[in-house]
């Protein structure tokens, strides 16, 4: 089922009417806040689909794009965020750029926002992603060596889901500002006020400690719990400095997630960590990232770690992406 969605690309206030403004505005600021709202809406070339669930059925909105290319082409499949579903504005930038670029775009719905067990990085959120790839690949003339993965916040975390959970499918996967463990964040949003740890209770059917089957729920839709089998898929993670007093979720999630995958030689100590997540500082021990002009002037990497195929990037600000930073990324990613 296609349905065009007639709506005008604006982003922050400014009209994009030819892509090298585009390139410019994000090449120069390129960072969007999560918690508030992205001031744009997808291009009338972005459309509506249906895709039936090969688990229970069920018909799964999302947003699609196919490039006119005769040539195979990348494909990105974009994550919504934590408490939005697929119609969510957040990733118009991403869309905006595979228009550029003349890749594909899909922005699955995944069961929604994580306010229900059938969400959340649930077996069936992990089925509809899966479901989405392979719909695509039907549609549009698909290069399987270049299909990416990418996602903020509450995408970031499924995106570190997906990585650990089908990591055959990914040439390169980019996540920020990820929640990477369901349990240490329940009880950070119980600290801080923040709702979300009610969303976790519903979604996982109590909290942490209730019983075995709820703790189990837990660790199962986090992603901490399989990125292991992620160590050989270029993984890029990014958070912002900080998030967790600026933002909702501690950049120790994403700390945490490179030290999973890292050499134990480039590991971070606790010590280091600690410091990193209270002072919002990069201590003193560790060497300062050299600049990245994909960051944009005001976002620049703070530090940065690499280990294998998996790099970490803690930039100068709070809970955001940077999609100027993602393509750049994602665009030197192909399987071998």
């Amino acid at each position: 089922m296609l349905r065009s969605i007639n709506r005008n690309s604006k982003i922050k206030g400014t009209r994009f009417n030819e892509p090298s403004a585009f390139s410019l505005i994000f090449f120069l600021v390129g960072a969007l806040i999560i918690n508030g709202h992205a001031d744009g809406k997808y291009s009338q070339q972005v459309r509506e689909v249906q895709i039936k669930s090969s688990v229970d059925g069920a018909l799964q909105n999302a947003l699609f794009f196919a490039s006119e290319s005769e040539k195979e082409v990348p494909l990105l499949v974009a994550l919504h965020t934590w408490s939005s579903g697929w119609q969510n504005t957040y990733n118009v930038p991403l869309a905006e750029g595979c228009i550029e670029r003349q890749w594909a775009f899909i922005h699955p719905d995944f069961r929604g926002p994580n306010k229900r067990p059938d969400a959340c990085g649930s077996d069936l959120a992990v089925s509809d992603i899966i479901d989405a790839v392979k719909w695509a690949k039907k549609k549009t003339r698909i290069d399987t060596n270049r299909i990416y993965l990418a996602g903020a916040s509450g995408g970031g975390h499924m995106a570190l889901q997906m990585a650990g959970r089908a990591p055959d499918i990914w040439a390169g996967v980019s996540s920020w500002v990820p929640i990477t463990d369901c349990a240490v964040w329940h009880t950070e949003c119980q600290r801080s006020g923040r709702r979300y740890y009610k969303d976790l209770e519903i979604s996982c059917k109590g909290k942490p400690g209730d019983s075995s089957e709820v703790d189990l729920e837990y660790r199962k839709r986090s992603p901490l719990t399989w990125l292991g089998k992620a160590s050989n898929i270029p993984l890029d993670i990014n958070a912002g400095i900080r998030d967790g007093h600026e933002g909702s979720v501690p950049i120790s999630h994403s700390l945490r997630a490179f030290n999973l995958l890292a050499e134990s030689s480039l590991k971070l100590t606790q010590k280091q960590i600690d410091y990193f997540t209270k002072e919002s500082k990069v201590p003193e021990s560790l060497k300062s990232a050299d600049p990245d002009p994909s960051y944009g002037k005001d976002r620049q990497p703070l530090w940065r770690g690499q280990s294998k195929a998996t790099r970490i990037t803690i930039f100068d600000g709070g809970h955001e992406m940077i999609p100027s930073a993602i393509f750049d990324w994602l665009a030197r990613q192909k399987k071998p």
